[in-house]
């Protein structure tokens, strides 16, 4: 047997077979630590279902355009997969397969009972008047309508889509079931069975998992938020509200920096009237490097993938840092940050508001009920705050560091399900 191993080809590392090398590296030490047989760990390693498929979009000026798009289930022992679904140009298959990776070890962690998944487009929404973007979704959709369904594979929104994308979503799936389906997608709007909540829950789990790591209130702390955009943003804010000093914020047009703190509000506003960070008055602009190496208490990677290197890792002053994006810091990074004594809070913790409020909607949905925003909150906080205290237990039992340990429970988990069910003939 072989086990999907890390590239070594310098010429095919991609973005995305950077983001799976990161995602197998991690695995291969959790297996290592659980003491997994090498057939469990090729399992584990490897995706139950990867579908590529080719995707027509008609323009506004008659021209077609034919598109790549992608779905991968990784894992559904313990249940139905969930993932986003995310439309960038650098969308490609093993981007989309660490992170069906990445989220199999989250919902094991945080213990809901869902498999992971992921999908996604390679094209820039931005380049697409919104009639081109329904059809470009309702086309992607049909094309991988064998996959999804509510007991099998429960598509969100991600990079690049929203309520709007999963509206779509739902309508061309019901159109071809015949009736309303709203559990075959999460995060969408509210009156098509919508989850209270839901919108800001990956931010709120970021300031979840900060404030526990802090171990104290957010007076007097310092906070650089890198990616200010629809995880980054709202985590600002709600970092803010905590009694933290938000000191400097970027997103693809720019970064800007106050040292005495910017007032997260006025910058959201700012945002959604001029597009972007870039130009805001009331702070200074900075090169987008700059931001990852403040000194400041708390660093919040919310953007991409890899942007935590081995080439800037020696340089980041942050103690703490609080990973709202999927996979921001890479292996490299990870052993030169734990070496210099920073706290990396993972990504399959830090993040995973989204997917337990996801499932919370999906509950609702499938139960034709629905619970207030404070019921959704507790719920959440309360799944959080659990997986945090887990993890920060095996954390200091183990010596080992957090990331290791999330990676120990959720793989574990994935593991012990396997074992139990055991292998159909």
């Amino acid at each position: 047997m072989t086990v999907m191993v890390p590239s070594t080809t310098p010429a095919l590392i991609t973005p995305g077979r950077q983001a799976l090398d990161s995602a197998l590296h991690q695995l291969a030490h959790a297996a290592e630590h659980l003491g997994l047989d090498e057939g469990l760990h090729t399992m584990l390693a490897t995706p139950r279902r990867s579908l590529t498929v080719s995707v027509p979009v008609r323009r506004e000026n008659g021209r077609m355009d034919i598109v790549q798009g992608f779905r991968v289930q990784h894992n559904i022992t313990r249940g139905p997969a969930k993932g986003g679904i995310r439309f960038h140009p650098s969308t490609d298959l093993d981007e989309v397969t660490a992170l069906a990776m990445w989220m199999t070890w989250k919902c094991a962690l945080v213990g809901i009972p869902y498999g992971g998944a992921k999908g996604g487009v390679a094209v820039d929404p931005s380049g697409l008047s919104t009639r081109e973007l329904e059809r470009l979704t309702r086309r992607y959709v049909n094309e991988i309508l064998p996959l999804i369904g509510p007991e099998k594979d429960i598509p969100a929104p991600d990079v690049g889509t929203d309520e709007q994308t999963m509206a779509w979503i739902m309508d061309t799936y019901s159109v071809n079931a015949g009736y309303s389906v709203p559990g075959v997608v999460t995060g969408k709007p509210m009156t098509l069975g919508g989850s209270l909540g839901r919108a800001g829950a990956t931010s709120r789990g970021v300031q979840i998992a900060a404030m526990m790591a802090l171990g104290r209130s957010g007076e007097g702390v310092t906070v650089a938020v890198q990616g200010f955009g629809k995880v980054g943003a709202l985590a600002a804010q709600y970092l803010s509200d905590a009694g933290c000093t938000v000191v400097a914020v970027s997103d693809a047009t720019g970064a800007v920096h106050a040292p005495n703190g910017l007032d997260v509000a006025a910058v959201r506003a700012w945002v959604a009237e001029s597009g972007g960070v870039a130009g805001y008055r009331d702070a200074d602009a900075m090169p987008l490097g700059d931001l990852l190496e403040l000194d400041v208490d708390v660093l919040v990677p919310a953007a991409l993938e890899g942007v935590v290197t081995a080439e800037n890792a020696p340089r980041v002053r942050a103690r703490l840092i609080v990973e709202g994006a999927n996979g921001p810091t890479t292996p490299e990074a990870d052993e030169i940050l734990a070496g210099s004594g920073v706290v990396v809070v993972p990504d399959i913790l830090a993040n995973a508001g989204g997917v337990i409020v996801s499932y919370l909607e999906w509950v609702q949905n499938m139960q034709a009920y629905s619970w207030s925003a404070g019921e959704v909150e507790v719920k959440l906080r309360d799944l959080m705050e659990s997986a945090f205290a887990e993890v920060r237990s095996l954390s200091a039992e183990r010596g080992i560091t957090l990331r290791q340990a999330a990676h120990v429970i959720g793989v574990g988990r994935v593991a012990e399900a396997h074992t139990l069910r055991g292998l159909y003939p």
